[in-house]
């Protein structure tokens, strides 16, 4: 692969050579170079001791990442996976969340198969985790699919059906049926993604559902305030996961490193403390409704960003700061 390099904030800038795969979903075993999901550096303190969390698509990427460092907290895991598409990288995952599992009271991790796109599936998920660990604390949505189109009108009704009955579907679905097992202290984490914020040329139907999911976390958030549940999500750029290889053709995949100002990828490991942040009440218990953005500032959602103000009012604004600060000073 050559030699690698580091970037400014010390993590290695990793090369992804041209490569595809053919079948959603992806595989994660297959990548070349493999995600990375486990930071050596990071020190655990039993923010989510006690908690039992749900994860959909929790075999690969970031939702594997984010089991790894729930269970490294203390917590009870359990996630869903497609059956016979992602029992390889289930296995590989269900090894690391063993192998993390800091709590001698947490209960062992469980890998359950379900095809998310009906209603009836994600009921039974729930029945399963709740049949072993008696309640849910965390749940996180997290199971995507995306295609790359060049064009909408290559976009047939079929597709844009799975893209939604996968990517926005379950999260109504997952909450409903989990809701019943939560108590006033649990939390419900959505992931989005930056296209949310950005949109895309080639991925609208995608981006469509994660804008959705912004809306629908917000929403949600307002109605289980009285009943003391936080709602937010999360909205990643681009991370190197199973599903840019499945979704990307060869040489965008070839050229990943250079969507984002950061000049690389991310990796799991650098998204999944997000999640971490926002499960701990003890982190974030004033915290709904709100969105994390660990995307290496490809996008900024903040009213000072440099995007977002005309170049007077930025003026305006620094030149108060400065008052204030010499004022300070003096």
């Amino acid at each position: 692969m050559g030699e690698e390099e580091e970037d400014l904030m010390g993590v290695v800038k990793r090369r992804y050579p041209a490569q595809h795969q053919e079948t959603q979903p992806g595989k994660e075993y297959q990548m070349n170079p493999l995600p990375i999901s486990v930071n050596p550096n990071y020190t655990p303190s039993n923010k989510l001791l006690g908690k039992v969390a749900l994860v959909t698509g929790g075999d690969s990427g970031i939702g594997r990442a984010v089991c790894y460092y729930f269970s490294l907290e203390g917590a009870t895991v359990a996630f869903t996976y497609v059956k016979g598409e992602e029992d390889q990288d289930a296995e590989d995952a269900l090894r690391l969340i063993k192998d993390a599992k800091a709590a001698p009271d947490a209960g062992e991790p469980i890998a359950v198969p379900a095809d998310l796109r009906s209603e009836a599936a994600c009921k039974a998920v729930v029945d399963v985790v709740v049949g072993r660990f008696k309640r849910i604390d965390i749940l996180v949505n997290n199971a995507a699919v995306q295609y790359y189109a060049e064009s909408i009108e290559e976009i047939t009704e079929e597709r844009l059906r799975r893209t939604f009955e996968t990517n926005i579907f379950p999260y109504f679905f997952m909450s409903r049926y989990s809701l019943r097992h939560m108590e006033k202290g649990s939390c419900i984490i959505n992931t989005s993604s930056v296209l949310a914020y950005q949109g895309k040329a080639t991925l609208v139907d995608y981006s469509s559902t994660k804008g959705a999911i912004v809306t629908f976390t917000r929403s949600l958030a307002l109605q289980l305030m009285k009943r003391g549940i936080r709602v937010n999500g999360v909205a990643p750029g681009p991370i190197w996961t199973p599903l840019q290889v499945v979704s990307l053709p060869v040489e965008k995949v070839g050229a990943f490193n250079e969507e984002a100002p950061m000049e690389r990828a991310g990796e799991p490991f650098e998204v999944a403390p997000s999640y971490v942040f926002l499960a701990s009440n003890d982190c974030s218990s004033y915290i709904t409704g709100q969105f994390l953005h660990p995307n290496g500032m490809l996008y900024t959602p903040n009213i000072y960003s440099a995007n977002s103000l005309p170049i007077y009012t930025r003026l305006v604004i620094f030149l108060r700061l400065k008052f204030f600060y010499f004022l300070n000073k003096t």
